[in-house]
């Protein structure tokens, strides 16, 4: 047998010397044989996994073989722990079941997985319908500022996306699974709701426009409510409804089909957009007066032909000659056909641009809507801002297909960020065109009536309107499409998380993995959508959707960067979190600047579906920054409040630490002191609720046992309505570890000050049958009075009060001495909650017959008056015999301790070392007993005189006593403490906080 067999065999041994010394010898060996060990690993076949699995013995004996070489030392983990070649081929090579599992992806490139498709997505149906309009209305300047601010938001958030889709793998969602697995579950969940329903609503805003496009420029003559060519704005949107509706269900039917007929369309609508622009830029150059469409302005006003005549040659009618077309509608004779009246701006010529009204021809002049063409909504430059803002959305398309993406690390960010730069200077360029080379009241004709129904900017097209007209209808078709297929998707991805229980339905999917009920509902918000009417008033409820999920991917990134985790490791580094802090500001400029009570909906639609996650429970650890952002603020928070020892008496405040004893089926058996931690949870102070279990922490089962231990206390916490921690000990010796525990439990200045440990529940039994549980709880408050915290003992707790039971009656407290005022702060407390919110506060002091009781009261009234607290005040005078009386007894007591130290040849000092160690005194048990039955009986006889209520429920906080019945609670100190804490410190150590 050779070395290492030796050292294998003696590691069996159950002995510890043998076990070590094997270990340090093998771990020598183990130096010369790794190296051997990692080259053989080398030699091995490209997939062992998959061998191993085929010939399990093989899998065995080299393991065996890992143990003869020199890795002995690590035998107890060889079964878990793989070796590092193992590993690192776990990235490159999958297993079996990854095999089986993985799908095939499309290995796009940046051109064709990210930069097409966000471009084709950006490019919505404003640009044909509504951009030249916001450019007659606001003018070059002020239109231009406008698109360039727009532009500007999604550039920034645009960088803070490339950031956070190159720091992992984003899967999809987009949008959604970046701030889920970046804020946490109840943040994701919010904003992923308000990202579904953008892209849902953004569908109806997509098939109304097409529907505009058909109806009045591309078919005319399709059967419809009201005239073709008479504009009513009821007729017009009752028409977008009917037929965007039509369309919205053949676009269900190819969606349900499958994505593979959605992705057919894709290329056609992306060159269609593609020919209309490039028509644009063409037709603006090549235009010219002799080419161009004519119109008929009276001054600043634009005419409508088919008003005032069919006739195509506009020169033969657009004139102001006496008895013409025009000359008729706004001029007439008076009564004796002497004079010629004429409206007053009938001779004027040009007019000042401006914001218009509903029904204005010009700013602040309404016109006949019959003659003239008028504004058919009230503009102003935030309004036009939320109506083209939809413009310029899309950039999350690239992160959405990350997982078809060859490099998506390297994709993203270029595709993403050169999609957004290209579209902003398409939209830029626009608006220069469209200011520099139309009339500015022909800009102001949304619907082109006076071009007799032609589309504006159609044409501007070469070589042809219909270039304009077809491309733009197949955009907007197929961009609905695109939204209305990933939608569902989105939704789908949310109720997969299971983070909102009411959407697990919409988190099926078919056979052919297509989330139909998902499609369904997504259909269903389209067309509530649709019925709104018009894209003006569909396009600011998309707005509002978006911006708020920029705002918040804009945050995710500002707040990764500047908490700098260990976890934020973009590959993309040109981002800074000022940029992302910036954008997000933007978002929410936007958002209220536009329509501020859009923004309060959207706002409180966020926050009540952030409490529902929060109170459903989404019990998901995705590594989310805002845990991160939590600890950074409470570390930061921790070290300004630093344990401070110059502490403000004011500011103090009970922080509990409630010591819970488990029996012998590991239930805790003080469930009670959880509900008294509650009552007094008006302090606002710290609770932690701890246990010392006997267990060994190195044992898989002892850990369990007390994590099974921990999770039951959270469950009773959350019953008693306390807001605390938890914490179980494991442990070997109960004694040794309560005073470790009480010393180091806390951190900073966020430690506990006051001990809730209770009352051992067979005293005199547990004394004369050596239990040590009496002996723990000795301890433990022997601990806490070491250390100078307050102490609270309940005693009686099965009949204290449950947190249903509303108390009526008085809340006594017997006050001696002045300690801080803790004994009065203990009962108003308790008064703050709902238990005892209807009982009243009393306060009783002693005196003697010689005091003077009067001045007594006066002193005590202004001393509860400067407390600001509401309380009656009374002055009980007692004899000195009933002190005497007292006094006998405990000379009696004192003489006992001295006769027990005699007894066993120790000192003060020593008796109160072997404390820890009376169980082997039966003589100081009984003595330590018979003084504790006193003290619960000590003063109490002539205490109910006064508080009329008979002998109840015990606590011993502090130096005070709580005594609760039905209708009284008392709280009272013991007499004499100058010679009683004397006594108890020299004797036991434990009852009275030293004041």
């Amino acid at each position: 047998m050779s070395a290492n067999d030796n050292i294998v065999a003696d590691s069996k041994l159950h002995l510890p010397e043998k076990r070590v010394k094997s270990r340090l010898k093998s771990a020598a060996d183990a130096t010369t044989q790794k190296f051997i060990a990692v080259v053989s690993e080398e030699n091995q076949p490209l997939n062992p996994e998959q061998q191993h699995l085929d010939h399990p013995e093989k899998l065995s004996s080299r393991q065996s073989s890992m143990q003869m070489h020199g890795l002995s030392l690590y035998e107890d983990d060889a079964s878990s722990m793989p070796t590092i070649a193992a590993y690192l081929r776990s990235f490159t090579l999958p297993g079996p079941k990854e095999t089986e599992c993985d799908t095939k992806h499309a290995n796009l490139g940046t051109l064709i997985g990210v930069y097409l498709p966000t471009v084709q997505h950006i490019l919505g149906v404003q640009m044909f319908l509504r951009l030249f309009w916001i450019v007659g209305i606001a003018g070059i300047a002020e239109s231009f500022g406008m698109v360039l601010l727009c532009c500007i938001c999604t550039f920034l958030t645009s960088i803070s996306v490339s950031a956070i889709a190159t720091n992992g793998v984003i899967e999809s969602g987009g949008a959604y699974f970046m701030i889920s697995r970046n804020l946490g579950p109840e943040f994701g969940g919010a904003i992923g709701i308000l990202y579904y329903f953008a892209n849902a609503v953004a569908t109806s805003m997509y098939l109304v426009g097409g529907v505009e496009i058909l109806l009045m420029y591309l078919a005319p003559s399709l059967p419809r409510f009201g005239s073709a060519t008479e504009f009513n704005e009821t007729d017009m949107f009752n028409n977008f409804r009917v037929y965007a509706s039509a369309l919205l269900l053949i676009e269900f039917c190819i969606v349900a089909l499958g994505v593979k007929f959605v992705q057919f369309f894709a290329p056609i609508s992306l060159a269609c957009v593609a020919i209309s622009i490039f028509s644009v830029y063409i037709g603006a150059f090549l235009s010219n007066a002799e080419t161009s469409p004519q119109i008929c302005m009276l001054g600043n006003r634009l005419i409508k032909p088919n008003v005032l005549d069919f006739s195509n040659n506009i020169s033969s009618w657009c004139n102001k000659a006496e008895n013409g077309s025009i000359w008729s509608s706004y001029c007439t004779y008076d009564s004796d056909l002497s004079q010629v009246i004429c409206d007053d701006y009938f001779n004027q010529k040009n007019m000042a641009q401006n914001y218009m009204n509903y029904g204005d021809v010009t700013p602040h002049n309404p016109s006949n809507h019959r003659r003239e063409v008028t504004q058919d909504l009230t503009t102003s430059f935030f309004i036009l801002l939320a109506i083209f803002y939809p413009s310029v959305t899309g950039i999350f398309t690239g992160a959405n297909m990350s997982g078809d993406l060859k490099n998506p690390h390297k994709s993203l960010p270029i595709g993403t960020i050169a999609a957004q730069i290209t579209t902003s200077f398409i939209y830029l360029s626009l608006v220069l065109i469209f200011g520099g080379t139309m009339h500015g009241a022909l800009l102001r004709d949304k619907y082109g009536e006076s071009l007799r129904g032609d589309m504006v900017v159609a044409l501007m097209g070469w070589p042809s309107k219909w270039v304009i007209l077809i491309g733009s209808f197949t955009s907007t078709f197929g961009a609905a499409l695109q939204c209305l297929c990933s939608a569902p998707r989105l939704l789908q991805s949310i109720a997969k998380d299971d983070v909102i229980p009411f959407l697990r339905i919409f988190g099926r999917v078919t056979r052919y993995n297509e989330p139909f009920n998902a499609l369904l509902i997504t259909t269903a918000v389209a067309e509530g959508a649709i019925l709104i009417g018009g894209i003006d008033y569909i396009a600011p409820v998309v707005d509002f959707f978006f911006l708020m999920c920029y705002c918040f991917v804009n945050l995710v990134c500002a707040m990764q960067t500047l908490m700098n985790a260990p976890n934020w490791r973009p590959r993309y580094q040109l981002y800074h979190w000022s940029l992302s802090l910036v954008g997000a500001l933007l978002c929410l400029f936007i958002m209220f600047a536009t329509h501020w009570y859009y923004a309060i909906v959207v706002l409180i639609l966020c926050a009540t579906i952030y409490k529902y996650i929060e109170y459903k429970g989404a019990n998901k650890e995705w590594g989310d920054g805002l845990r991160g952002f939590a600890l950074s603020t409470a570390q930061y928070s921790l070290l300004q409040i630093e344990d401070n020892q110059n502490q403000h008496p004011k500011n103090w405040r009970p922080q509990l630490l409630v010591l819970l004893k488990m029996d012998g089926k590991r239930e805790n058996v003080n469930a009670k002191m959880l509900q008294l931690a509650g009552q007094l949870k008006a302090g606002q102070g710290l609770t932690i609720v701890a246990s010392i279990v006997e267990g060994d922490p190195g044992h898989v089962e002892d850990r369990k046992m007390a994590e099974a231990i921990k999770q039951d206390l959270k469950k009773q916490l959350k019953e008693a309505k306390v807001r605390g921690f938890i914490n179980v000990v494991l442990c070997e010796h109960l004694s040794e570890n309560i005073s470790t525990l009480i010393q180091s439990i806390g951190i900073g200045g966020l430690r506990p000050n006051t001990v809730i440990v209770g009352w051992p529940s067979s005293w005199k039994d547990s004394v004369h049958q050596q239990d040590d549980d009496y002996w723990n709880f000795l301890d433990a408050v022997h601990r806490a009075a070491t250390v100078d915290m307050c102490l609270l003992v309940p005693k009686g707790l099965p009949q204290f009060p449950e947190p249903g039971d509303r108390m009526q009656g008085t809340i006594d407290v017997w006050w001696i001495i002045h300690d801080g005022g803790l004994l009065v702060l203990l009962p108003f407390l308790l008064r703050q909650h709902k238990v005892w919110r209807q009982c009243k506060l009393r306060i009783f002091t002693v005196a003697q017959l010689h005091d003077n009781s009067v001045k007594m009261k006066e002193d005590l009234e202004n001393w509860v008056y400067q407390l600001r607290i509401n309380a009656s005040v009374d002055v009980v005078e007692l004899a000195d015999s009933t002190i005497s009386a007292y006094t006998y007894e405990r000379t009696l007591m004192m003489e006992g301790r001295t006769r027990l130290a005699l007894d066993l040849h120790l000192s003060s000092r020593q008796l109160l070392q072997e404390v820890n160690h009376a169980d082997t005194y039966p003589e100081f048990s009984r003595t330590f007993a018979s003084v504790m039955d006193k003290l619960q009986v000590t003063f109490l006889e002539n205490k109910y005189k006064y508080a009329e209520c008979s002998m109840g429920i015990h606590l011993l906080c502090s130096s005070c006593i709580l005594t609760y019945r039905q209708n009284c609670c008392t709280i009272f100190q013991n007499i004499d403490f100058q010679s009683v804490k004397t006594f108890y410190y020299s004797v036991f150590a434990v009852i009275v906080i030293i004041f």
